[in-house]
């Protein structure tokens, strides 16, 4: 499987973020993030793939029936990458949009900052 830094940012997003599955995302997070990933959520600090696994597992529970939709392509600059994204519920506009900034190293991410641009009010 390809790990390049496109790749990876797809991934956090589709693979581990949208995945209903425990199992498959437990699979996707292990080959996307490093061992001692740290997220920057904008009230929060993840330390770890467990604490991010859990953190995800979290968002999923909260809100089930939403997604996160990328918007745009992924930007690359070296080891790090860029993905704006959507999120709300599957087929209604979004309720929230952001980004993730991603230091790569290694073919995994090791660093991790979501930052949210937007939220409204969900229709």
């Amino acid at each position: 499987m390809s790990n390049t830094v496109a790749d990876l940012m797809r991934r956090n997003l589709l693979d581990v973020f949208n995945e209903p599955d425990p199992e498959r995302r437990s699979a996707a997070i292990a080959q996307t993030y490093a061992e001692d990933v740290v997220w920057h959520e904008p009230d929060r600090v993840v330390r770890g793939r467990e604490a991010l696994a859990e953190r995800a597992t979290e968002l999923r529970t909260q809100t089930p029936d939403w997604v996160f939709r990328p918007e745009g392509p992924v930007s690359v600059n070296d080891d790090l990458g860029h993905l704006g994204f959507q999120y709300g519920p599957a087929g209604q506009p979004p309720v929230a949009t952001g980004m993730d900034i991603a230091h790569c190293k290694d073919g995994v991410i090791i660093e991790l900052y979501t930052i949210v641009t937007e939220i409204r009010q969900p229709s």
